[in-house]
């Protein structure tokens, strides 16, 4: 059953990152366009990547309000790894201490709906 349980947390941490990755990128290309000139043609990426985004927020258990908190977490983790990865800027040990404490609170509650999913 923990094996089960652990099992689920990952796969739905990984879903949400692929959620903010999708999310981050229909955000991006648009971004690109109006402050760096980029060819309108990244609109059309960018409308995929969104409607990929609203599509995975769909296949998660829980209610949509505790769905959308715990992404939310997500999605600044996720952020933060673009700011370093993508655009190239360092973090701060404040950007890994919010991280880590955003990171808990995550846990915190995706167990909730996980553990009474599991137990039907």
């Amino acid at each position: 059953m923990l094996r089960e349980r652990l099992l689920l947390y990952v796969y739905y941490f990984f879903l949400f990152v692929i959620t903010a990755i999708a999310e981050i990128i229909g955000c991006y290309l648009p971004w690109l366009v109006v402050k760096q000139g980029r060819p309108l043609i990244l609109l059309i990426p960018a409308v995929l990547a969104l409607l990929i985004f609203s599509g995975l927020l769909t296949l998660h258990p829980a209610a949509a309000g505790r769905t959308y908190a715990a992404y939310g977490g997500i999605y600044v983790l996720v952020a933060l790894a673009w700011l370093r990865w993508v655009e190239d800027i360092s973090l701060g040990r404040d950007d890994y201490l919010g991280a880590f404490i955003i990171f808990m609170g995550v846990l915190v509650i995706m167990g909730q709906p996980l553990s009474k999913w599991l137990s039907k």
